[in-house]
């Protein structure tokens, strides 16, 4: 396994992060420690989760994901063995799935952060967290797949410097090692940044956001951000659901996977998405890769990437998807790709 640093801080994180959205939906709770004794034995210490979880958000199935690693952190001497991540939810103005935490209160308050913080360390059963981040911005932006930046000057947002001001205590109190944001832009970056350095505030350490070969739009104004600033990408839906192992492909519907049971997840379906893939997939094989192995082993070398997030429903996808960090694409594979990026570009942003 390989490591990198956490922002600027001493905190060592596999380059292979355990991503959990599918426990307590698509996996068992023995499942879930299944995969977390499996990829813990072969070097990942970084385990990602969220209040939220498991995906699709549920009022009935909500908490479950933390509960189930919580289970497993209370075993004797696991909470050591690995860095824990989890989210607070965003406000449920465009996400109305969230509407059911809290009653909808989940503005990033101090009111609605301490309940969130609360809540999420009772099921994880620890008394801290190593990372809690900002699921989703508290503020209209476009995120989750939506094209196009939607200006409201008279939205009522709670001002990221009184955010921050809440995170920092949490630090003080020891209940938060570091903090970080999810689904973010340039701009919010940049004014989490700008606060803390006006007000003497902790830094943020990490943005997670989707990137993928379907999906590089992190590149055009947050990859800067995350070399010059130290705010490392954690980068979800590296396999963008599954889609670049290619098993979707020609209408297929694989009993089980999420793209099958949940018609929601249509963010890397269309016509351009399958002609890309079709191209990523024909690449790998030309190499004797796998398929998924090559969209992963892509994501491991760029060097704005603190952490890969991989999921899995079974210990076969998860050993293969561990195994992509022993892959190194050469520079012709390399160039393959990006002729076809350039071809067709961001798919499916």
């Amino acid at each position: 396994m390989q490591y990198r640093t956490l922002g600027r801080t001493d905190i060592k994180v596999s380059l292979i992060c355990l991503g959990t959205m599918t426990w307590g939906q698509q996996n068992t709770e023995t499942e879930a420690h299944e995969q977390l004794d499996y990829a813990v034995a072969q070097g990942i210490n970084f385990i990602d989760t969220a209040e939220m979880y498991p995906v699709p958000p549920m009022p009935t199935t909500q908490g479950r994901t933390e509960a189930y690693l919580g289970s497993w952190l209370a075993r004797p001497g696991n909470r050591a063995k690995v860095v824990v991540a989890t989210k607070a939810a965003g406000p449920s103005r465009k996400l109305s799935q969230a509407a059911h935490l809290r009653d909808g209160q989940t503005r990033h308050d101090r009111t609605n952060l301490e309940a969130a913080l609360h809540d999420s360390l009772n099921r994880l059963q620890t008394d801290y967290i190593d990372l809690y981040q900002l699921h989703w911005p508290d503020r209209t932006t476009n995120h989750f797949g939506e094209l196009g930046y939607r200006h409201l000057p008279d939205e009522d947002g709670t001002p990221i410097g009184e955010t921050l001001g809440v995170l920092a205590d949490f630090i003080k109190a020891g209940k938060v090692r570091t903090i970080g944001l999810s689904n973010e832009t340039p701009w919010g970056v940049h004014e989490f940044l700008r606060q803390a350095e006006l007000h003497n505030l902790p830094r943020v350490v990490s943005i997670q956001n989707p990137y993928n070969l379907l999906n590089r739009s992190f590149e055009i104004g947050l990859s800067e951000m995350a070399l010059r600033e130290s705010v490392g990408l954690l980068a979800y839906s590296p396999l963008a659901f599954g889609a670049l192992t290619g098993k979707y492909l020609d209408g297929q519907q694989p009993t089980g996977a999420r793209m099958t049971l949940w018609e929601r997840f249509a963010r890397y379906k269309g016509d351009e998405a399958e002609r890309a893939i079709r191209a990523y997939v024909e690449i790998a094989r030309t190499h004797h890769l796998e398929p998924a192995h090559l969209a992963l082993a892509w994501v491991n070398s760029r060097d704005f990437v603190t952490s890969n997030i991989i999921g899995a429903t079974t210990l076969a996808q998860l050993k293969q998807d561990i195994d992509s960090i022993q892959i190194r694409l050469p520079e012709e594979v390399l160039q393959a790709i990006e002729q076809i990026h350039r071809q067709i570009s961001n798919p499916c942003p």
